[in-house]
């Protein structure tokens, strides 16, 4: 391999596509993410010596090193090409401290996406290892470690072994749980709307009551519905005014990281790892007919900016499908406080890779999330719509109705791309077929009053979530999805109907970190952590700053609670009486789940399990099915409540649902659906259907 040059990344899927895009002159290695990282037994951090870090290599890179190190003394030159972020930064630093290796011998190349222009063009432009950017990852680490590494132990002590706690992972928390007390102390109001419908002629208009004397209508319970409508069927009615604008919608910047992970939540019902998972595929390479490139730009930035040929490949390609007249024009980024513009948004690394006509290639994820990268890109490079709204105001005495309609008259974005809505209030626009005269009377024909009750506060899906973190600038984009799995993981927090719903682990864990640590899991000091982190990376501010003025009141903290705060009880109460002894039973969780016991443990030691039922009834005997465990192998499986007259066991969950072709019990599996029937061979795939190997 003498003369031959050494590129290194971090994974195998991309260092296989630039291997395939530069050829035989270039070796291309994965590192396999980060290669070091602080020791897990230990703190790993030197708080007398300045918060001096100790890295040690992970053990499952050494391998990896050791080829690295017996290549990179042969080759003639060792590019680093890792991400291009804090973390990829670092990654680029911990190989040199690693390798050893002389400035002479390597150098740091930085690219958005994976194409023969953009790496070519980064071999040309070699730079140096940016350290402002490293010492920003590091002080996150850092930090993540203090916070992690003392608070948990904490959390074992004063709660439940296997617990953690951390920075951003705490505020998410406190933001779920607190949403739900929002919803648990929401008391509904009642309130009403009048609708009337009007005849002009052989028209109809219908309009909501929205005035009474220039003051809005705020109806409250049926007596009022009751007599204003008594007062309403007496009235003259006639077109007081009709307004007649346009509207224009301007049409979405193109992803970023969040905004990405938010509209595949909303359209796919696809958890934000899930979505960062398959966009790293699509941007590490596929493989197109003979050619393996990657389809899109790095997938974890927050800002909107795009490149110019970008731009002009984008006006090229409306302008050709949609016309002229849909080209809209050149937006740029306002630059906002907090935003990292290291890179492109999320985009296609060309438009004319037309999702369509590549879909043969793709897996129907990877189709989904480029088709909507692909149309978002596009659609934010084009004009807005336009709609002509018409109000018509409608008289009668005091009383104002008002109808309200829009038509499209220009499509522009929309005739490529919608953003998905999220549920909502009803809303009151009409389509128009005419618009009346002002002045013209027109006679009421139908008064329609109809009840409503204030809702609460709805519970945070994976989405709102990432919106509700970004708005308040706690964590990066980068790391949500990492931050709402352990939230997951821990038991914190389980899905339900895809809203993130806390548990009463959850619960106790967040009311024991906001009554004992409120400064460290404050919104706005976390945020301006975030800042601080920035600040770093931009060269204003030192690390040691940041962590100098972080840790003591920490440390002084968590001293406090050790000393003052007894053990902690995880229970829920309930209105289930014992059997044994008459008092109420509380639920409880340990490692296996949620059990019924005693409120008066331990002088009482009842217990009873809590299991989890199957959406469906037993095939065998109609009875309620639930999630066990076995005694041996510990490996759950769903059986029959009626055990042991029942024998019904099965890894399938049953459904709700029968076969279509016998009429039994269908079962779901992992990407697919079969009948129960051991003699009746329906089965239908709700995912990618495995290729299963035959065993030797």
């Amino acid at each position: 391999m003498d003369n031959e040059k050494l590129i290194i990344v971090e994974s195998p899927a991309k260092a296989k596509t630039i291997e395939k895009i530069l050829g035989k002159e270039f070796k291309v290695l994965a590192s396999y993410g980060h290669i070091r990282d602080l020791p897990e037994k230990e703190l790993g951090v030197d708080i007398e010596n300045n918060f001096k870090p100790k890295y040690v290599l992970l053990p499952s890179r050494k391998k990896i090193i050791d080829t690295i190190k017996d290549l990179s003394k042969k080759a003639e030159k060792l590019y680093l090409a890792t991400d291009p972020d804090r973390e990829g930064e670092a990654i680029a630093w911990h190989l040199v401290e690693e390798l050893k290796l002389p400035k002479e011998k390597f150098t740091r190349i930085e690219f958005h996406e994976i194409t023969p222009r953009a790496i070519l063009e980064a071999i040309k432009n070699p730079r140096e290892i940016d350290l402002d950017r490293v010492e920003a990852q590091q002080a996150r680490r850092i930090l993540d470690r203090l916070v992690g590494y003392e608070l948990s132990p904490l959390l074992w002590e004063k709660v439940r072994k296997g617990l953690s706690a951390g920075r951003v992972q705490s505020v998410a928390l406190r933001f779920i749980c607190e949403r739900e007390e929002e919803i648990e102390k929401f008391i509904p109001e009642e309130y009403w709307y009048i609708y009337g419908e009007f005849r002009d002629e052989e028209k109809v208009l219908y309009g909501k009551l929205i005035l009474y004397k220039d003051e809005e209508v705020n109806v409250k319970n049926e007596q009022e519905v009751n007599k204003i409508i008594r007062i309403l069927n007496c009235l003259d009615y006639r077109i007081d005014k009709v307004v007649i604008k346009e509207e224009k919608r301007t049409p979405p910047p193109p992803f970023i990281t969040s905004t990405l992970q938010q509209e595949a939540s909303k359209r796919f019902g696809f958890p934000v790892g899930k979505t960062m998972k398959i966009a790293q595929s699509l941007y590490e390479g596929v493989d197109i007919g003979n050619e393996r490139i990657g389809l899109i730009t790095y997938m974890r930035t927050d800002s909107t900016r795009i490149a110019p040929e970008a731009r002009e490949e984008a006006v090229q390609y409306i302008e050709s499908g949609f016309g002229k007249e849909y080209v809209g024009k050149e937006h740029k980024e306002k630059k906002k406080l907090g935003v990292q513009d290291a890179h492109e948004a999320i985009r296609p690394t060309s438009v004319f890779r037309d999702p369509e006509k590549i879909r043969k290639y793709l897996t129907d994820e990877q189709f989904k999330i480029y088709k909507l990268i692909w149309e978002r890109f596009i659609a934010s490079q084009m004009n807005h719509a336009i709609f002509e709204v018409v109000e018509i105001y409608i008289k009668g005495g005091d009383y104002v109705f008002l109808s309200k309609g829009k038509k499209l008259k220009f499509a522009g974005f929309m005739s490529l791309y919608m953003e998905k809505e999220e549920n909502g209030e009803e809303k009151d626009e009409v389509n128009i077929d005419y618009v009346p005269e002002e002045g013209k009377n027109v006679k009421l024909t139908t008064l329609i009053p109809r009840q409503f009750f204030t809702e609460p506060p709805p519970r945070y899906t994976e989405a709102t979530l990432v919106r509700t973190l970004e708005k308040y600038g706690v964590g990066r984009p980068s790391t949500y999805a990492t931050i709402i799995e352990t939230l997951k993981e821990r038991k914190y927090v389980e899905v339900k109907d895809r809203t993130l719903v806390p548990t009463t682990l959850g619960k106790v864990v967040n009311d024991f970190l906001t009554k004992q640590f409120p400064h460290l899991i404050d919104v706005k000091f976390t945020a301006r952590m975030e800042e601080d982190l920035d600040k770093i990376e931009s060269g204003k501010v030192k690390a040691i700053e940041v962590l100098k003025k972080f840790y003591p009141a920490f440390k002084e903290e968590l001293e406090k609670v050790s000393k003052n705060i007894g053990k902690i009880q995880v229970i829920e109460k309930t209105d289930e009486i014992c059997p044994l002894c008459g008092s109420k039973l509380v639920i409880r969780e340990n490692k296996n789940g949620k059990y019924y016991a005693c409120s008066r443990y331990p002088e009482c030691k009842y217990t009873k399990p809590i299991y989890e039922e199957a959406q469906g009834r037993c095939p065998l005997c109609g009875g309620v099915v639930v999630k066990k465990k076995a005694k041996k192998t510990k490996k759950t499986f769903w059986g029959c409540i009626n055990y042991p007259e029942c024998r019904f066991a099965s890894p399938y969950e049953p459904l709700n649902e029968k076969c279509p072709q016998c009429g039994s019990t269908m079962l779901k599996g992992n990407g697919f659906k079969k009948c129960s029937n051991k003699d009746c061979n329906y089965i239908v795939w709700t995912g990618r259907r495995k290729r299963w190997k035959k065993s030797k």
